[in-house]
């Protein structure tokens, strides 16, 4: 890969880092209302070379974004754009970089050359794993020492305040934390985390990933109507998120709500809460065939209470279910993007096949499907 640095910067870097896309197992919309999600990260990743300065100057380089190099002083960063294009790629590791001097770590130039296989607008947080690997290599080449949670919550105020899309914390907190053969159960609220054995292989199955390869405009401004409904729906409650209202008061506080197109928002978190919950106790009991009815019930929480699925998601979900699959949900924000499908190993063709074959008759470009495999969370790769 180094080569790809050579090429764009005239010498060699002085190292190579990487960071993962990541899925999310169940736990949806749940992480900017303080609750529990359970991410993992993927086989895919973006991978970064990079090389101080000492001018105060950063320069940005992807090998699958178009123009050339983007360059700009270190000290005129800002969340109002100094990038050239604050809604272009080059945001995220900007962002990254200010986020970092903000919180007032010692963090000067940088030549950073990037390379991904994560897919994009698919779901996958393609986004976060740019800002990852920004920050674990931006760590190593200034001695910074920052922990993993850390790391990840100065990458979510990149994302929030200088790229201005109001995420959570689970993507960069999947992108930075998650260990290999294991899905990651985050407390959203203290950043408490358990790493979860999840060997699919050793129980005869595999987590498929379904990426529908489409992205509805309707998406654009619905995550954050959502988030804003959700935060409406704790302050009619009183209280200061909705992880705060246990599921056994569901009903009682449903009927407190006065405004009527809250309830369903509401609905939808406490009751994924609980989801996540009843799918760590499964996998700790090595249950992991039972998890399937339990994704599939979260699909239906989010096509009908949160209203973010889209037809091509409903549709991967509704093929895999008839040719057999354990269960399946929509991931990610939703209106496009993924789906994961749980299925019995000797299954997953088939259920596959169904899946393609439901997208043609539908008249649907043909989805991209592959395996999800817990991998690593981020680090260095190679010194050089």
């Amino acid at each position: 890969m180094t080569e790809g640095f050579r090429a764009v910067y005239g010498a060699g870097p002085d190292g190579v880092w990487a960071a993962p896309g990541r899925v999310n197992l169940i736990g949806e919309h749940t992480d900017y209302n303080d609750g529990f999600v359970m991410p993992l990260a993927l086989p895919h990743t973006c991978r970064v070379e990079a090389a101080r300065r000492d001018d105060g100057v950063l320069r940005l380089h992807s090998s699958g974004a178009p123009g050339g190099v983007t360059e700009v002083r270190i000290d005129s960063l800002s969340p109002q754009g100094a990038t050239g294009d604050r809604g272009g790629w080059a945001a995220y590791p900007a962002g990254v970089v200010w986020a970092l001097r903000a919180a007032g770590l010692q963090v000067g130039g940088a030549d950073l050359h990037f390379e991904s296989n994560v897919p994009t607008g698919a779901g996958l947080s393609s986004s976060a794993a740019l800002e990852v690997a920004t920050a674990v290599a931006l760590d190593d080449l200034y001695g910074l020492g920052l922990a993993a949670p850390r790391l990840a919550q100065l990458c979510q105020r990149a994302e929030n305040d200088f790229v201005g899309v109001p995420c959570g914390v689970m993507d960069q907190m999947a992108a930075a934390c998650c260990t290999s053969g294991h899905a990651l159960h985050l407390d959203t609220r203290d950043l408490t985390r358990r790493q979860i054995p999840f060997d699919l292989a050793a129980q005869g199955l595999r987590l498929l990933v379904v990426d529908t390869r489409v992205k509805h405009s309707l998406g654009d401004g619905a995550y954050a109507e959502r988030r804003a409904g959700c935060e409406a729906g704790a302050a009619a409650l009183g209280v200061r998120t909705l992880r705060e209202v246990p599921h056994e008061e569901l009903p009682a506080a449903l009927e407190r709500i006065d405004e009527v197109r809250l309830r369903p928002l509401v609905r939808h978190v406490v009751t994924e809460n609980e989801r996540v919950a009843e799918t760590m106790r499964l996998l700790e009991a090595g249950r992991t065939h039972a998890v399937g009815p339990v994704l599939t019930a979260g699909h239906a929480s989010l096509r009908d209470d949160f209203a973010v699925s889209c037809a091509e998601l409903d549709l991967v979900v509704e093929a895999a279910n008839t040719a057999g699959a354990l269960g399946a949900r929509m991931t990610g924000g939703g209106f496009g993007g993924s789906a994961i499908v749980l299925v019995r190993a000797a299954d997953a063709e088939v259920v596959g096949k169904a899946v393609n074959d439901a997208f043609a008759v539908a008249g649907h470009r043909a989805p991209r499907i592959f395996e999800a495999v817990p991998g690593a969370g981020a680090g260095r790769v190679t010194a050089s």
